[in-house]
């Protein structure tokens, strides 16, 4: 698989894509070491550069950045959360098939999980300059447009009537992943921070 050709394809032309990786003969460990854990190295080496080396100004405090030995930490239990969710979402995706007449098929499952992310992965490099964050937001959404499709296409062999029900208990589980390991990982940074006195 060309991973510059698999990124392009999933963003620009999903649809068509999609039909391609549901034929597409591969293993949960492939699928993440040639695609997943390469490209959401992009998010984390940007958080680190953004934050460690660049630095943020927050309202009221002024700049801040956080010190290189913490960044890399951060950048650090930012990637592997990042895989975990994915792969939380690949289980959930699998486990919720009976209930919308699809076809419980793990590999399908963590195929659309892995390549669903793709877009926040990739415009991940943006967290370089904290202040364009919200864009990574923006492509995450996106993301979401391409769980859609799969799903539609069918990856999972969904019923086109219940493709909609599944994409949106899909995209609550999604949703709630995301933000507990956000919530976990600044929770942590932020104990760490108080407990140092910055």
């Amino acid at each position: 698989m060309d991973l510059v050709a698999r990124v392009q394809n999933i963003v620009l032309r999903p649809k068509e894509e999609w039909l391609k990786i549901k034929e597409e003969p591969t293993d949960i460990k492939t699928l993440f070491t040639s695609y997943a854990a390469i490209l959401a190295v992009i998010p984390a080496v940007a958080n680190f550069i953004g934050m460690s080396l660049i630095g943020r100004r927050i309202p009221f405090l002024g700049w801040y950045r956080l010190s290189i030995p913490r960044g890399i930490v951060y950048a650090i239990f930012a990637y592997l959360l990042s895989l975990a969710a994915v792969v939380i979402v690949g289980f959930v995706i699998k486990a919720l098939a009976p209930t919308f007449s699809s076809t419980p098929n793990l590999i399908q499952a963590m195929k659309l999980a892995v390549y669903s992310y793709t877009p926040g992965w990739v415009v991940g490099i943006l967290y370089i300059i904290p202040a364009l964050s919200p864009l990574v937001i923006l492509a995450s959404l996106y993301g979401l447009y391409l769980l859609y499709v799969g799903l539609a296409t069918p990856l999972m062999e969904t019923p086109k009537e219940k493709v909609f029900g599944y994409f949106l208990v899909s995209l609550v589980v999604s949703i709630v992943v995301v933000a507990v390991f956000s919530i976990i990982l600044g929770g942590i940074f932020a104990v760490r921070e108080m407990a140092s006195g910055l």
